[in-house]
């Protein structure tokens, strides 16, 4: 076996080490009872700034780090960033961007379908909530011997390592936003991240502020009659 970093750079299997099976009746309760827990998480718009601490995240990152990816190249990179100044930053260059996209680059009919949200360009999430998260794509990334080698299936990895890291930040009693100024270059500058990193998603989190309120339209989700298809 030649290993580099950690990393096997062969094919070696080793026994499944540790799936938990459970009887009928404790899938169909640990089933619902993530339903139930997971059905309180609501995309936040308004922020306290309560600090909170750095660990915490930590562990949720860590969380999103064992998300399925292909080919286990682990395509991704999360920049965290508490940084007062570059939270402005941040703020600065997206409300630019936000001011064109509600002037008109959106097009009419992405903004009729933002208006029930109540969505706007001021954006102060950005620097009020304690942490933001900006989830990067690695078209490539240094393989176990020191190469740089192609990525695959970045898009699709990144986005269900973003759904892990949700619900981890959830779980641990967090409220998130998931902010898509477009374009987001400006992100991979900010972030000081090579040309071949793509951000695909800023990630706000922290505490909900104590008036902190959500859309009636973000309540309103589709049945499962209208979301899944069974055969």
């Amino acid at each position: 076996m030649t290993a580099t970093k950690g990393l096997t750079t062969d094919f070696v299997p080793i026994p499944l080490p540790d799936y938990q099976e459970y009887d009928v009746a404790q899938m169909r309760a640990r089933a619902q009872g993530f339903y139930d827990d997971i059905k309180t998480r609501h995309t936040v718009r308004d922020f306290s700034d309560r600090p909170v601490p750095r660990d915490i995240i930590e562990t949720c990152i860590r969380a999103a780090g064992t998300a399925p990816n292909g080919a286990n190249h682990q395509p991704w990179h999360f920049s965290v960033i508490g940084d007062p100044a570059m939270k402005k930053q941040i703020r600065d260059a997206a409300e630019e961007e936000e001011r064109a996209f509600y002037a008109g680059r959106g097009g009419e009919e992405w903004l009729d379908a933002l208006g029930p949200l109540g969505t706007d360009d001021s954006k102060p999430f950005l620097e009020i909530a304690p942490w933001l998260i900006c989830i990067f794509g690695e078209r490539k990334s240094t393989s176990a011997d020191g190469k740089l080698r192609k990525n695959y299936y970045v898009p699709e990895s990144v986005s269900i390592a973003t759904g892990f890291l949700i619900a981890a930040l959830h779980h641990a009693g967090l409220a998130t936003l998931t902010h898509t100024p477009s374009p987001m270059s400006f992100l991979t500058d900010i972030c000081q991240r090579p040309a071949h990193n793509k951000p695909y998603i800023l990630l706000v989190t922290g505490y909900p502020a104590s008036d902190a309120t959500i859309p009636t339209h973000a309540t309103e989700k589709k049945p499962l009659s209208e979301i899944a298809t069974f055969f």
